[in-house]
């Protein structure tokens, strides 16, 4: 019986150590943190052997098969380790295509793939088409292709689980951007991020498609010097294209090799420019599976968007509240920023990823009445944007940012949780650093 170690006890692990014991493996799954209650009562249900708190060498050792979870770098000894003996080390998502012959529509990007994602499985759900939708949102992927037999899978893709595949070729690859992010993983060199997002490609033939952003000067140096297989689609709110999509005044059009899908901008559930590049991502791919026109344009119209994603949350004494908790980046918080209308107050900071602050400086001087910094190390921003904005303020839990907020909005004003970091230092993840934002603004 081959034998799969599973490192990392969190959701991609736990659904690999299943499907692993459906396929035939004996499967040991070691986590050097505490693996969450819910995930060991799954193991225990199937049996399957596990530990927390360490690594045992040995035990690890004697793999035929590693599955690495996406938050352990390469460069931990115990996977150089692994490499040294020629002991095979792969992502959760390479390990799943193993066992599904599933269409795959594949989603990368620095900013906007859970959108694109949410989006795209929504308009092929809507048309009757038996998908799923796993990755880097909602269930993994492994324990999906375990319990389901789905004939379509929109997947958003993470550039660290595609650091560990060999043969995952979706048959449609979006990348929506590329900006720098996640450097800290990447030897602070941006082309190996930029590599790493391109492996989504790496298998693909001329029978398949990559659909992106042609108005992104990173994605289309790239692919200059680096041709793919796969036929391209690109989309630009600049450009036009014989194959691709474009804006036209106040007109999207979706063009494949079949026909042209005409919507009107103001018809778009989302609002913001990036959104739109969104959306002719979302309805070139339900396009490429044979999706109708009048269910591509219903479902942009009626699409209720990602939480923690410019999520309003309430209006206070005519002052917006803003849940942008999602923003791990600059280029998110860009979006976001470049997106209110009204004097903002701007709640950031969090864990610094190599972030790169003066791009947000014309929007920040423009827009930005006071700044709340809610994070353990403000430095950075406090250099940044002390001199520019009349008030910053620096916080260390949510309840404080949140009532500071509320003192210094006025009518009228937008205050924004936009924080353009990792939440580790304060929070569980993004989600937990959203949910608490909407409570405490609920309590105000």
């Amino acid at each position: 019986m081959p034998y799969l170690v599973v490192l990392g006890g969190g959701e991609s692990g736990v659904g690999t150590a299943i499907l692993g014991l459906k396929k035939g493996y004996e499967v040991f799954v070691s986590d050097k943190g505490k693996i969450k209650d819910k995930y060991k009562n799954v193991l225990k249900h199937f049996g399957i052997d596990w530990e927390e708190s360490k690594h045992t060498a040995d035990k690890v050792m004697k793999a035929d098969l590693v599955m690495k979870s996406p938050g352990i770098p390469d460069a931990v000894p115990l996977v150089r380790e692994l490499v040294k003996r020629n002991i095979p080390v792969i992502s959760e998502i390479e390990f799943a295509t193993r066992y599904t012959d599933a269409k795959i529509i594949g989603i990368t990007g620095s900013n906007g793939k859970t959108t694109t994602t949410m989006l795209t499985y929504h308009i092929l759900k809507e048309a009757g088409l038996n998908v799923g939708m796993a990755g880097n949102i909602g269930d993994s992927f492994a324990k999906m292709v375990a319990e389901e037999e789905f004939d379509y899978y929109v997947l958003e893709i993470s550039s660290f689980q595609l650091d560990g595949i060999r043969e995952f070729k979706p048959h449609i690859s979006v990348i929506t951007n590329i900006t720098p992010d996640h450097l800290d993983r990447y030897e602070y060199q941006f082309e190996k991020y930029i590599a790493s997002k391109f492996l989504i490609t790496k298998n693909q033939l001329s029978s398949d498609y990559f659909i992106y952003d042609a108005d992104d000067e990173v994605l289309v140096g790239w692919l200059d010097k680096h041709p793919i297989q796969s036929r391209l689609l690109p989309f630009s709110l600049e450009k036009i294209f014989e194959e691709g999509a474009y804006t036209s005044n106040d007109e999207i059009k979706i063009t494949t090799q079949e026909d042209t899908i005409e919507m009107m901008k103001d018809t778009l559930a989302l609002e913001g420019q990036h959104n739109v590049k969104n959306t002719m991502a979302a309805a070139l791919a339900a396009k490429l599976v044979g999706i109708r026109k009048e269910t591509i344009r219903e479902c942009i119209s009626n699409f209720q968007g990602a939480p923690h994603r410019l999520e309003k949350v309430l209006k206070i004494h005519h002052v917006q509240y803003i849940n942008d908790s999602k923003a791990t980046n600059v280029n998110a918080t860009y979006y976001a920023l470049d997106s209110v209308k009204t004097p903002t107050v701007w709640i950031v900071g969090g864990v610094d990823k190599g972030n790169e602050y003066k791009e947000l400086m014309p929007l920040v001087r423009e827009k930005v009445k006071a700044i709340v910094c809610l994070g353990l190390d403000n430095e950075k921003i406090k250099e940044t944007f002390g001199n520019v904005v009349d008030l910053l303020v620096e916080t260390y839990a949510m309840e404080e940012a949140v009532k500071v907020a509320y003192k210094i909005a006025e009518r009228g004003d937008t205050v924004l949780l936009s924080p353009a970091c990792a939440s580790f230092d304060l929070f569980d993840n993004y989600e937990d650093r959203g949910n608490q934002f909407k409570n405490c603004v609920k309590n105000l």
